[in-house]
């Protein structure tokens, strides 16, 4: 039995491995039949939790206005480019109400960390959007908050909250953030996210600028004590308007590599397979599933605005990416024997 046979049965077993094991799984030199193996464990382990069932999130990007200036995101402060955009109340509840009649039960609400937004603004429409959909579930990515104010939005009825940390490691961290922001910080709302009881998810981005292996190794370790219910995890891709515009993006192979790693870490975690993904490659979406991932989340956005939330370059948001696509997303899913 190989050596990365061996780490893969200990990692099925035991949920954890060391930084030495976690490497070796991580390593270009992995074989193709050694990397499949994974891969199949991975899979058998959300087969055995979700079976072939794909779970469906309306991803509604609410707001491209950020006081943030984060080296790698297109939303960045400094991005004179961007045409920018607030969803009012009104049309993010009409956005729902569609997302409703179209099937969804989950509502993502996602955007840049807005100066105009009040902790209670977002309380009140959180509110609103679980008065009227007391059946549905309403997940927040709206970036960092005081205490107080996350415990403001559960107590409206907020049900998860997903806070990538991109990085665990201080130094790396500096290096894809402005000076005033800072991991402790990060690490600090996600602590009081678990602590309100919040299914919490987090994530990072493979292949981002100036990532090792060993930064990697290190998020799982993060991951492995944070125990997160829900892990957000895709390719770096460059954005022209950035400092970052000329890196090279990252790897399906290795995004892929580590949603496999992530599943048996986390069996029963919602992994999803994500846009960035499905935006580097056509079959990007089905080889994230079949590496373990079980969400995916069109966007249920106004169409007008799809193509301000630019996040990175030739971002996919229409066709099998959107709400009115859901044949299209069904059929594509379904060449894999997956299905909503």
């Amino acid at each position: 039995m190989s050596r990365v046979i061996e780490i893969i049965d200990k990692l099925e077993k035991s949920r954890c491995l060391s930084p030495g094991e976690y490497t070796v799984l991580l390593s270009p030199s992995l074989t193709a039949a050694e990397e499949e193996m994974l891969r199949a464990r991975a899979r058998a382990a959300a087969d055995a939790v979700f079976g072939r069932k794909v779970k469906l999130r309306g991803l509604l990007e609410v707001t491209n206005v950020c006081r943030n200036d984060c080296l790698y995101c297109g939303l960045r402060r400094d991005n004179r480019q961007l045409r920018r955009y607030t969803l009012s109340h009104d049309v993010i509840l009409d956005c729902c109400r569609s997302g409703y009649r179209a099937g969804f039960r989950t509502f993502v609400l996602q955007g840049g960390e807005n100066p105009a937004y009040t902790a209670e603004s977002v309380a009140s429409l959180v509110g609103r959007i679980k008065s009227e959909f007391p059946d549905a579930a309403v997940t927040l990515s709206l970036g960092e908050w005081p205490d107080e104010a996350y415990h403001l939005f559960r107590e409206a009825g907020a049900d998860r909250y997903l806070l990538r940390h991109e990085t665990h490691n201080g130094e790396h961290y500096s290096r894809l953030h402005p000076q005033e922001m800072s991991l402790a910080n990060r690490l600090r709302c996600l602590d009081t996210l678990k602590r309100l009881g919040y299914e919490t998810g987090t994530g990072i981005m493979v292949g981002s600028p100036y990532q090792r292996v060993a930064h990697i190794v290190e998020d799982l370790e993060y991951m492995h004590r944070l125990q997160p219910d829900m892990i957000g995890i895709g390719p770096f891709i460059p954005h022209s308007a950035t400092p970052f515009a000329a890196m090279s993006p990252g790897t399906i192979r290795l995004t892929t590599r580590l949603i496999s790693i992530l599943r048996l870490m986390f069996p029963h975690a919602n992994i999803p397979s994500t846009t960035a993904l499905a935006t580097l490659e056509g079959e990007g979406r089905n080889r994230g599933l079949l590496a373990g991932a079980n969400v995916v989340m069109p966007n249920i956005s106004p169409v007008e605005i799809r193509g301000c939330y630019s996040l990175y370059d030739n971002k996919a948001a229409s066709g099998a990416e959107a709400v009115e696509g859901l044949r299209l997303l069904a059929e594509e899913i379904g060449r894999e024997g997956f299905e909503f």
